[in-house]
């Protein structure tokens, strides 16, 4: 089901199958044992009736060994077939109990079902009757009466069924002939529309052993701890990922899809593992790059992993490079796939724990379409909404002043406190990069709010200096190893992470206040002031850092 093989009807019918066999084979096992000891035991009276018949017929009726194993093995055939026509009742009685277990027919029908169900079956009946009724000394009439009766009822049987197929068939080519004559469309309905998922994964045709359990694929395993983990890293919880074949795309290739649009994609050569490191050169193999970090790799055979990690590479398995690529995605659209359905659970959650809490804000305050767009925000400013019950406090208390979605998620935020900061804290401390004071100022006299939110109003040339001053103390801090973030005024927050996110998605902004409570603040970078153009009218004083192409540089009005 997981992987889009069956539907969830199929898989349920699947399912009910398997669970059937599983009680059907654990019901035969203990019956088969019960008749085994039936039968041994039958065994073990006839040998005990004939040696005995024959001890007490010559030792005390004086009979010769002839006459007693005439007289006594007889006896002991009779007292047999007594015997044995309870066993045979009991046998089939634990036939049709065994065979009928888990299923929900009457014991009625079901016993008419299996006895009478099967023309072959009274056939032998018949048979085996007819048989013994030949036997001399035998009760012959009832015998040969008997099998008459289920000969009978097996012909009668075998007629029916070949009437009943010969209609059925008849009946399937009358349909084939009228849609073969008919050429008016099919009716369709909205049940025939096919939904789009979420969230998929796509593999080429020779990367199906990923997901193949029997040859070691844990793939699908590792989709479910990837969902578990981000659940409990952001509060949201992931849509299925549906897992499928697509022999359109090249082989050793996936492709992971946004509501049925690729948004990545990668390869994962059969047969390899991914070393990742600085000294890759003696290992054979292909060179390429990490998807998610862009580190350089190498895919070399699978067979090498030892050698790989004496030379200090870091190995990587296939499904665990697809997940973690799939891990990056998720996490930068988490926002995207946060539904109004998903912010309605959540909701409800809360209200179980903190029900005066949810009255209060919806729907008297903000609509579910509201909430929803505040977190989403917060998702996008890579903040986790596990803390419900603060940002919903934290709504009610702003949703009384005003709805501006800036304002709600500035307030959020600000409940939420050190959690806003905790990711970028690095051994006590935060890196900063931060606007010049008179730069800033002149970025608040550029503030205009809208209904999409506040916008700075800039002309390209100092959009776009602006970006690429951040790109370059962002690329020097990161080949330190120093994860800065971009500090501003509260009111610019919103608008400068706007204007950074399309150029610089991997740069968090933050207002001054959050940045209280902080053990130690670094600063790794200004931007503006002298070395800067500020706004518009004002042109570079000097050769400028290059900029980024200016294509998806969101402008104001």
């Amino acid at each position: 089901l997981n992987a889009g093989v069956l539907n969830r009807e199929e898989a349920k019918a699947k399912r009910e199958e398997i669970r059937e066999e599983a009680d059907f084979y654990g019901s035969m096992d203990g019956a088969s044992k019960f008749v085994r000891g039936d039968a041994m035991a039958g065994i073990l009276i006839l040998l005990i009736n004939i040696i005995g018949g024959l001890v007490i017929g010559t030792m005390e009726h004086d009979l010769s060994f002839g006459d007693a194993l005439k007289v006594y093995t007889l006896l002991t055939i009779g007292d047999g077939l007594v015997a044995q026509i309870p066993g045979l009742l009991l046998s089939t009685a634990v036939a049709v109990l065994v065979t009928r277990m888990s299923r929900s027919q009457d014991m009625g029908a079901q016993l008419v079902t299996q006895m009478f169900g099967q023309p072959k079956a009274l056939a032998l009946t018949a048979a085996l009757l007819g048989i013994m009724g030949l036997f001399p000394g035998m009760p012959n009439m009832p015998f040969l009466m008997l099998a008459g009766i289920c000969a009978a009822g097996a012909w009668m049987m075998s007629q029916r069924r070949a009437a009943e197929t010969a209609q059925a068939l008849a009946v399937t080519d009358e349909d084939e002939g009228e849609e073969a004559v008919s050429n008016e469309p099919l009716e369709l309905s909205w049940d025939d529309v096919e939904q789009v998922d979420p969230l998929g994964l796509e593999l080429a045709a020779d990367m199906i052993d990923l997901v193949d359990q029997a040859h070691g694929g844990d793939l699908l395993q590792r989709v479910k701890a990837l969902r578990r983990k981000i659940a409990g890293d952001l509060g949201v919880v992931v849509p299925l990922v549906r897992t499928r074949d697509n022999l359109e795309l090249p082989s050793r290739t996936y492709a992971i899809k946004l509501f049925d649009i690729e948004v990545a994609r990668g390869e994962a050569p059969p047969g390899t593992i991914l070393a990742i490191g600085d000294f890759l050169g003696s290992l054979p193999g292909e060179a390429t790059k990490e998807p998610v970090f862009g580190l350089e790799a190498k895919w070399i055979p699978a067979e090498l992993r030892a050698q790989a990690e004496l030379s200090g590479a870091t190995v990587v398995e296939r499904s665990a490079v697809i997940t973690t690529h799939l891990s990056q995605i998720v996490t930068t659209y988490a926002a995207r796939l946060l539904g109004r359905e998903d912010v309605r659970l959540l909701t409800d959650v809360v209200k179980r724990t903190h029900p005066n809490v949810v009255d209060e804000l919806t729907p008297a305050l903000l609509s579910l379409g509201e909430v929803q767009r505040v977190l989403q925000q917060l998702l996008e400013d890579g903040i986790a909404i596990r803390d419900l019950v603060r940002i919903y406090e934290a709504l009610s208390l702003k949703a009384a002043q005003t709805k501006d979605v800036d304002a709600l998620v500035d307030a959020a935020r600000t409940a939420l406190g050190p959690a806003v900061v905790a990711p970028y804290v690095a051994g006590g401390t935060v890196h900063v990069l931060s606007f010049d004071p008179v730069f800033e100022q002149r970025l608040l006299e550029s503030l205009r709010h809208g209904e999409q939110g506040a916008t700075l109003v800039l002309d390209p040339v100092t959009a776009q200096t602006i970006i690429g001053g951040l790109a370059q103390h962002l690329v020097q801090a990161e080949n330190h190893n120093i994860r800065p973030v971009l500090v501003c005024a509260p009111q610019l927050r919103a608008a400068v992470r706007r204007l950074v996110r399309p150029a610089i998605d991997r740069l968090a902004v933050l207002a001054y206040p959050e940045l209280s409570g902080t053990a130690q603040v670094r600063s790794v970078g200004v931007v503006g002031g002298e070395r800067n153009p500020v706004l518009t009218g004002e042109q570079p004083a000097a050769a400028t850092t290059p900029v980024p192409a200016p294509t998806s540089v969101a402008m104001g009005a």
